[in-house]
């Protein structure tokens, strides 16, 4: 059955992609191998960036600097996350996704390179800055990729495995990452990263084909119209942020940035973890931190993969209800639970347990809250990204980007806020901030689902 929607016709594109047989261009084996590429590039992003958490005491230290400066790096990263994201993610609808992968993966293992042998800050914020330009369109283009090649009622599940994949880094780099900084040297952790993105850069050379549905790429399109000879292409980095224009766009990444892992849950649970769960349960070595990140990833993957599952059940039961019409809106419901409930709760119910109760009692539960909490993250996130590539399908790498661009720019002042926030005003009250603003997404949530048709309507995608 073609992909139909009463108010967004993704078969308008071409005449391949009127039927299924655009999704079938790829046999399944292919599309997992394709999966599996796309899934360790993003697992390398995600780990170049949960590493370095653990390491921040070991590197000021190494450096003659403070954590708060190091903390300060990170949100230089998260602006060059933007900047990269806005120049790049355009390409990859331009040019294709493939250039967007041989592209940034080179840049991710210099910069790693270049942490590795950082002599002082700065250094380090060169090497970062271009781990970050690197790291950053691989998840948006990423969730493209899979909209490419799955059928609208497959996309779902298939985005929870891509995630739930990327996710193992999250609980592995971390403790990884701290055990290296405890028994080696956090440089050594850098090395690693850019081996693992040097191997990764190849096998995406040999075995990466261009998964853009045929005719549906910008120079395609300029080219049919014998506008355009053979020279490149520059675009204009800021036009993407037109896209935020868009109600759905705009209500998707304020209610998405709120919880995202990197913009609330890095910076506000687990960067200052070495300063509130360490000193309050005798976890003092780069390794023990690491250890608590565990609990976190490995609830980022059970919601990833839940998520994943009851968003295409909700699709194809509203479809089914509606003698097969659909609408996108149906996929947000299972972002309700995280949202609502375990996300905020959690945060909240950690910020006690950690100031009021110690010993093994409060680790224990302390570390089961963090589970819930990246369980809670990632219910939300897989089913909102999936439903932008779901409205916006041929502007998905670009709509996914812009997202996160907004999300990383707000992420890089929370990650260099919450420290001080933290030392200034307590744990209690900085995650009882952060699971309020989280209930105000709720609301945007509720007014998605039920007036998304309205929305859409207005916003001209009729």
């Amino acid at each position: 059955m073609a992909e139909l929607t009463p108010l967004l016709d993704e078969l308008q594109t071409s005449t391949l992609s009127r039927t299924h047989d655009v999704y079938d261009r790829f046999t399944p084996p292919q599309k997992r191998l394709i999966t599996s590429l796309i899934a360790t590039a993003g697992l390398i992003d995600y780990f170049s960036a949960g590493s370095f958490l653990p390491c921040v005491p070991a590197i000021a230290k190494d450096l003659n600097t403070t954590g708060v400066i190091i903390g300060y790096t990170i949100g230089a990263y998260k602006l060059a996350l933007v900047v990269g994201i806005l120049v790049g993610a355009p390409y990859a609808g331009f040019y294709g996704r493939r250039p967007v992968y041989l592209i940034s993966l080179p840049l991710l293992f210099i910069g790693a390179l270049i942490c590795a042998g950082a002599t002082n800050v700065s250094y380090l914020v060169i090497g970062r800055g271009f781990q970050a330009l690197g790291s950053s369109c691989i998840t948006a283009v990423g969730a493209s990729v899979i909209s490419d090649i799955y059928k609208l009622e497959e996309r779902g599940t298939a985005m929870g495995f891509f995630f739930a994949a990327i996710l193992l880094a999250p609980p592995l780099a971390p403790l990884l990452g701290g055990w290296l900084a405890t028994y080696a040297s956090w440089r050594v952790v850098q090395l690693c990263i850019s081996i693992m993105g040097f191997i990764c850069f190849v096998f995406v050379v040999i075995s990466l084909p261009e998964t853009s549905h045929p005719g549906t790429k910008g120079i395609e399109k300029l080219r049919a119209a014998e506008s355009l000879g053979w020279g490149f292409i520059t675009l204009n980095p800021l036009r993407i942020l037109l896209l935020l224009k868009n109600p759905m766009v705009a209500s998707q990444t304020l209610q998405n940035k709120i919880p995202r892992k990197n913009d609330i849950f890095s910076p506000v649970i687990m960067l200052p973890l070495s300063y509130t769960l360490g000193p309050q349960y005798g976890m003092d070595t780069p390794a023990l931190i690491g250890l608590c990140f565990l609990p976190a990833g490995l609830g980022d993957i059970a919601g990833a993969l839940i998520a994943g599952r009851l968003a295409d059940i909700f699709i194809i039961r509203g479809r089914r209800r509606r003698q097969g019409k659909w609408f996108p809106e149906d996929r947000l419901l299972a972002a309700v639970p995280g949202l609502v409930f375990l996300l905020p709760c959690s945060l909240i119910a950690f910020a006690l347990l950690v100031a009021f109760v110690p010993g093994k009692i409060g680790l224990t539960l302390s570390l089961i809250c963090l589970f819930f909490t990246g369980m809670g993250v990632d219910m939300v996130l897989g089913p909102c990204s999936t439903y932008l590539v779901d409205v916006f399908h041929s502007q998905g790498a670009e709509v996914v980007a812009v997202s996160m661009a907004a999300r990383n720019a707000f992420g890089a002042i929370a990650t260099s806020a919450v420290l001080p926030m933290v030392n200034q005003f307590g744990i209690i009250a900085t995650n009882t901030t952060t699971a309020a603003l989280v209930w105000l997404a709720c609301i945007l949530l509720y007014v998605t689902i039920k007036e998304g048709d309205r929305l859409r309507a207005w916003a001209g995608m009729d």
